[in-house]
């Protein structure tokens, strides 16, 4: 009793240091109950995504109660919090733009479902897949640039927030997790046409009636959702007619992290059957027609 008493006639003497005193106490026992309950939901939490979502919350709310505790310790009351908040608004809106929209954007992302992790998405023109979204930063691991098709360049990119307010996004993921991909063909003349169109119809078929499947429903749930006209996710074959080959342009609906590997089993598998046709289907390269030969003429001079 002795020892809570001398606190308090302490406290009681030096009112402002006793405030300084107790605003750390509570900013330290928030920051431990904010690790605590991450670290708690980490092992409790099997499931990844609730785990993920659970952590963030957990710090969201954290931070806004600390934001709080601040505020009341420094202004004394809610009335003078309130002022508080619109001097302190009015003074770093102008030097500390990018942050607030950075904050603003975090909202934006989590409430209206822009992006979550786990999805692949091009913002800024850099694309990439969402691995974390925090209060200020995207973070992601990009794909493409100096790596061809859609691989990982190992590369991790921090991108603010802000950016959801100043330019087009792109998702591949949400709500329709697929893309139309296509590969011309070229077919020297002379060859079989039916026999290359049934060639390619069959192994398209063969190979992306799972994807076709799949997509069936998430591109219905697409146009009921938005004002969109159906689309054909069937596989798609057009011919056209060049001074060089018959083009084949073979068009299909994948998912949208197996493009580049969908693309090479289809001219792996389409090679070894034309190459089994024994010469009726041959594949065209770029050819020159020379049309005319110029006259040289060729004098002896005899000397003696």
């Amino acid at each position: 009793m002795e020892i809570f008493e001398n606190i308090n006639q302490w406290a009681n003497a030096h009112p402002v240091s006793s405030n300084i005193f107790k605003y750390i106490i509570w900013i330290a026992f928030i920051l431990f109950s904010i690790t605590f309950l991450r670290r708690l939901l980490r092992k409790k939490l099997p499931d990844s995504e609730i785990r993920y979502k659970s952590q963030k919350a957990v710090e969201f709310f954290g931070y806004v109660l600390l934001i709080l505790i601040t505020i009341l310790f420094f202004t004394g009351s809610i009335k003078d919090s309130v002022l508080a908040i619109g001097l302190l608004t009015a003074n770093i809106t102008i030097t500390l733009q990018e942050l607030i929209l950075s904050i603003a954007g975090s909202f934006y992302i989590f409430l209206v479902g822009v992006y979550k992790p786990g999805d692949r998405i091009e913002i800024n023109k850099i694309k990439g897949d969402v691995i974390d979204v925090d209060s200020i930063y995207t973070t992601m691991m990009e794909i493409g640039e100096w790596v061809s098709s859609d691989n990982y360049t190992g590369r991790i990119v921090k991108l603010s927030n802000a950016f959801v307010f100043k330019g087009p996004i792109y998702n591949y993921s949400k709500d329709f997790p697929f893309v139309w991909d296509e590969f011309n063909l070229p077919i020297r003349h002379g060859s079989d046409v039916e026999l290359a169109k049934t060639i390619i119809v069959k192994i398209a078929a063969e190979n992306l009636s799972e994807y076709v499947s799949k997509s069936i429903s998430d591109w219905h749930n697409v146009v009921n959702k938005y004002y969109i006209e159906n689309a054909e996710v069937d596989p798609t074959l057009a011919i056209t007619m060049t001074d060089n080959w018959i083009q084949f342009n073979l068009r299909y609906i994948v998912d949208y992290k197996k493009r580049r590997y969908t693309k090479h089993i289809l001219n792996e598998l389409i090679g070894k059957e034309i190459q089994n046709t024994d010469g009726k289907v041959q594949l065209a390269s770029a050819t020159f027609e020379i049309v005319r030969i110029p006259k040289i003429n060729l004098e002896k001079n005899n000397s003696q």
